[in-house]
């Protein structure tokens, strides 16, 4: 018989963490993520989402054998901002279709006791976890930013009845080895319009300056797609420190206006996919070898994020910061770019890279159910 039980122990925690380690071993498609960053999301003093998210982990154990994991979640800044009663799932794993059933259930139930009228999920504290249930491109390896499961996870969905609520979308885009020139002028006469300055970057250090202002400008362009929330000081210095790193300067661009004030920037992460998979969970000696290695000589990269101030979107600014990323691509001789989600219904972000050859190859989805 399968029992749920609330993760209160360093045991239960190591448990939690563990427990993909264990369901995903061999998977060559699993990037596995660091256990220390995993370790910090149970303790208030190190995940400042925890002040506003009412937040339990939960293990499925049947006769003692630990055979599935979920964090159910209410997002209360998310909610007052849509004036909606909603929970949340996040973490969920399963070793077989009885077991996911039983953890979905139960969060079902423990939503329906927090007076929540749907869950929705896969659903982390913010819009910078990885999120969303894997349904389409199994067979592709996923970048740090995007996330991998189990296939039959999509059959217990289906058989709980819940439905779609929105989807993300990824492409892989193959960028060319140089740029038309009629895009350089184009981005020129754009830049000349709104009186833009390109910023580049060599050392991480010189992005401290701008990292306030990146936050606004994120949080503004941000603001209306779904389950987004403003990041404060406290959740927006605990993703810096959590990414910062592992960050490459030169495939980071920043857009000011005449004032040199931030109004658009764009991030590109080198791959560390397979580099993840070789530390499998640990910063040990070999582990960080590889991860800088795969920082400081990119042969995929991963688009990050791209935000534009509202004010400018739609008047060419993404497409600029796309050439300026582009430029680099080509100096580092990179072939192949990943891309992070996008809804689906966000047409106006798949045409900043008309020009690219490009497949759309995986697919994730937001649940919903009515309680």
């Amino acid at each position: 018989m399968i029992q749920v039980l609330e993760v209160k122990t360093e045991k239960d925690i190591k448990e939690f963490i563990d427990f993909p380690f264990k369901i995903y071993k061999g998977d060559k498609n699993w990037v596995p993520p660091l256990k220390n960053d995993e370790k910090k999301m149970f303790s208030p003093h190190t995940n400042p989402e925890l002040e506003f998210c009412d937040t339990q982990f939960w293990l499925a154990k049947d006769n003692g054998k630990t055979v599935g994991r979920i964090i159910t979640m209410i997002n209360h800044k998310y909610n007052e901002k849509v004036n909606k009663a909603y929970a949340r799932f996040f973490k969920f794993e399963s070793i077989n279709v009885e077991g996911g059933e039983q953890l979905l259930l139960f969060a079902e139930n423990w939503a329906r006791e927090k007076r929540s009228t749907h869950i929705h999920g896969p659903l982390g504290f913010s819009n910078l976890d990885n999120q969303g249930l894997l349904i389409e491109g199994f067979e592709y390896l996923p970048s740090i930013a995007s996330t991998y499961n189990k296939v039959f996870y999509k059959d217990i969905f289906d058989k709980l009845e819940y439905q779609k609520e929105n989807d993300w979308i990824e492409f892989i885009l193959y960028p060319e080895d140089c740029i038309d020139e009629r895009i350089l002028k184009l981005n020129e006469t754009i830049k000349k319009r709104y009186n833009l300055i390109v910023n580049s970057f060599k050392k991480r250090k010189e992005l401290q300056p701008f990292i306030p202002q990146v936050l606004e400008v994120l949080n503004q362009a941000f603001a209306e797609l779904p389950y987004v929330i403003p990041f404060d000081e406290k959740t927006g210095s605990y993703y810096i420190e959590k990414y910062f790193s592992l960050l490459n300067p030169n495939l980071i661009k920043i857009i000011t206006n005449k004032d040199g004030e931030a109004v658009a920037f764009i991030v590109g992460l080198p791959s560390l996919s397979r580099a993840m998979q070789k530390a499998n969970g640990k910063l040990s000696p070999w582990g960080i070898y590889n991860i800088f290695r795969a920082i400081n000589h990119p042969k995929v990269v991963d688009l990050a994020l791209t935000a534009v101030l509202p004010q400018l979107q739609r008047q060419g600014v993404a497409a600029v910061l796309i050439t300026e990323l582009q430029k680099e691509l080509i100096r580092y001789g990179v072939k192949e770019v990943e891309t992070t989600g996008i809804f689906e219904t966000n047409t106006q972000a798949v045409q900043t890279w008309k020009n690219f050859k490009h497949i759309q190859h995986k697919r994730r989805r937001c649940y919903v159910k009515e309680l």
